[in-house]
């Protein structure tokens, strides 16, 4: 079992309440019983794969789960994988919470350095030559029966990093990094 450090467990508790303020003020029985058990569904759009995961607990983070979903969020076109930040687990869970989604589509997580080159070659530009995707900090998501624009603005609110909206490809950026966002923006 991994030792907790207190000062680490205070702004994932932050960010969990940031993600509760964000609901309506009659918090439905579901809703507060997914904020004291925290889980996260996925499903990955190149592989298929599905997982539903519990990966926190009043201990801190269950660390088998962590492993699970590190797996999920490899590099599909090399297999490689790395440790994922959990804060974006944390923010996966608050999204969820503040939105009502429940399943995360994964668009893209773990990125090799191989791959990332490979993008940038090929997407134009739209890829950074140093992407927090490469060190575990950033995921590309959809939540499912959630619109991608209110999506990116329940990011906005949590003001927990960076932010990014694409909505020709119908996706949102989410990273540990630090706050920013870019995109076009709400009305």
């Amino acid at each position: 079992m991994s030792k907790i450090i207190p000062n680490q467990v205070v702004p994932h508790r932050r960010l969990l309440l940031k993600g509760l303020a964000t609901l309506p003020m009659g918090l439905s029985a579901a809703a507060a019983q997914a904020a004291r058990d925290p889980h996260l569904a996925f499903r990955h759009t190149h592989t298929e794969e599905r997982l539903r995961v519990a990966f926190r607990n009043r201990q801190g983070y269950i660390q088998p789960a962590l492993q699970r979903m590190d797996w999920l969020l490899r590099d599909f076109r090399t297999g490689e994988s790395t440790r994922m930040d959990p804060r974006l687990y944390d923010m996966l869970h608050a999204l969820s919470l503040a939105c009502g989604g429940d399943t995360f589509e994964i668009i893209s997580g773990y990125r090799s350095p191989t791959t990332n080159t490979m993008l940038r070659k090929t997407r134009g530009g739209g890829v950074a030559k140093r992407s927090l995707h490469m060190d575990g900090k950033a995921i590309d998501i959809r939540l499912v029966g959630v619109d991608t624009a209110r999506l990116r603005d329940a990011a906005l609110a949590l003001g927990a990093g960076g932010v990014g909206y694409y909505p020709d490809s119908d996706f949102v950026h989410i990273d540990t990094g630090p706050v920013r966002s870019w995109g076009p923006k709400s009305a």
